[in-house]
């Protein structure tokens, strides 16, 4: 991994943090400063500030074991994965009413991150896999999540000077443009890609929110464009309630 912006402290507290999950309430301070050679004031300043940020405890025998900041953080890192499993769940029964491929994903920096989908048997397999990434401009998925960014954290993804991939002849190609249709989702409620991906594919998404009205993913469904006009009006309807109960159940796992 390239070092150039490395902050060598942040590597020490997560050595300490991986060496007291291994052995909680079993280490002191002169331990730690031994097994990972640490100078002894060095780790009295980090423990110091570790216990007051609450990502460790020190036992009554001067030991220390993990914190309950830890314990909140690892929560929600878990709860990601319930909205994967929630998301099988409920769009295993859209994608029959739709009887179209569903995805999800969540948003990183100008891409967007596939985490799963439902897929309906089809000749032609859409070529989004989890763990997959596209610029989020071109999908409806980024834009539906970008709609949600306020205008500072918006130009500092996109500043004026930002170049945007073209991957088809329809993507998007300027910023402005992007930004009237992301006004456009925010209304709305919903975004479109068409054919701006892919040549031949339309789609159609919406954001699922959590406790706190902030957009943490978003679903889709795509199809072929000769199809869309069929079907974009049933998928439009079925994606946006499918979002909204899985943001439904976000609000109450996190209540």
């Amino acid at each position: 991994m390239e070092k150039k912006y490395w902050v060598p402290a942040l590597e020490k507290a997560n050595d300490v943090l991986q060496l007291v999950s291994e052995q909680p309430s079993k280490l002191k301070l002169i331990d730690l400063s031994k097994q990972l050679g640490i100078n002894k004031s060095s780790m009295f300043s980090l423990l110091n500030t570790m216990e007051a940020l609450e990502w460790v405890v020190r036992e009554p025998e001067s030991t220390y074991s993990l914190g309950s900041k830890l314990g909140f953080i690892g929560n929600a890192f878990f709860k990601q994965f319930s909205l994967i499993d929630r998301f099988r769940k409920e769009a295993a029964i859209t994608k029959h009413t739709i009887q179209e491929t569903i995805q999800l994903a969540k948003l990183e920096q100008r891409d967007v991150l596939y985490l799963a989908k439902e897929e309906m048997p089809s000749p032609v397999r859409l070529s989004s896999e989890p763990g997959m990434k596209l610029p989020a401009h071109v999908t409806a998925l980024g834009k539906a999540m970008l709609a949600s960014l306020a205008e500072s954290d918006f130009e500092a993804l996109f500043p004026e000077e930002a170049l945007l991939p073209e991957l088809t002849p329809f993507t998007i190609k300027t910023r402005s443009e992007l930004k009237a249709q992301l006004a456009a989702a925010r209304a709305e409620g919903f975004a479109f890609d068409l054919q701006e991906a892919v040549m031949g594919f339309c789609c159609v998404a919406a954001p699922i929110r959590d406790a706190q009205g902030r957009t943490i993913a978003a679903i889709s469904c795509s199809m072929f464009q000769h199809e869309w006009e069929a079907k974009r009006e049933l998928a439009q309807r079925e994606i946006c309630a499918l979002a909204a109960k899985l943001s439904q159940d976000a609000v109450q796992v996190n209540s």
